[in-house]
């Protein structure tokens, strides 16, 4: 959101945000942190909302992740995302709440402390790896490459099997996509996936 509203449009660089992070970080405008602090304490806000409207999961996306450094991530995006899963969590401790940085998996140590229920991994990483860096006690989901839907029935099932082992087999994870549902993705290839996941019972049972 804060990347958006600066840049007012898309961006590839972010420049004029990474600007504004490199004075924050130098002390010459606090710009910055500042928006960062009001941006989170109204999605918290809104996520509370959107509990009291009747959703059962919060999912907190953070969508351009993958421009930010590990150290530009550590020093303002992760606090801002804390301080939003805290204002729910205080607010709705029984409500799960999932943290999502896309484009983040290069630094997924620095997510084991969000203060969320699950990590979403995102699909740019191998999944057994990305269990070994957050730990056998975190909640993952993730993290089937999207583009897998456009393969045949028998790579599906491959990849969601592969997914489910990778992370610990059932029970250890939420098997989801490592990002949304393509455009012009075949309704049949969902309903594979889907199947194949309610079919699955680890490579032990098979």
């Amino acid at each position: 959101l804060a990347s958006y509203t600066i840049e007012g449009k898309s961006s590839k660089a972010c420049l004029e945000t990474k600007k504004m992070m490199m004075e924050d970080e130098v002390g010459s405008s606090k710009a910055m942190s500042q928006f960062l602090d009001e941006l989170a304490t109204m999605i918290g806000k809104y996520g509370c909302h959107q509990i009291e409207c009747g959703a059962q999961v919060i999912q907190v996306f953070e969508s351009w992740a993958h421009q930010l450094s590990p150290k530009g991530f550590e020093q303002f995006a992760k606090p801002a995302a804390q301080k939003a899963i805290k204002i729910i969590k205080d607010k709705y401790p029984d409500v799960p709440v999932i943290y999502f940085a896309n484009g983040g998996s290069a630094y997924l140590e620095l997510q084991r402390d969000m203060g969320c229920d699950m990590i979403a991994i995102d699909w740019s990483v191998d999944m057994a790896e990305a269990r070994s860096i957050l730990g056998p006690d975190i909640p993952i989901s993730g993290n089937i490459d999207p583009t897998i839907l456009f393969g045949t029935k028998e790579q599906i099932e491959q990849a969601v099997r592969d997914c489910i082992d990778k992370a610990g087999g059932p029970g250890k994870h939420l098997l989801n996509l490592g990002h949304g549902v393509m455009q012009g993705t075949p309704e049949e290839s969902i309903g594979w996936l889907v199947d194949e996941c309610k079919r699955y019972k680890g490579k032990d049972a098979e």
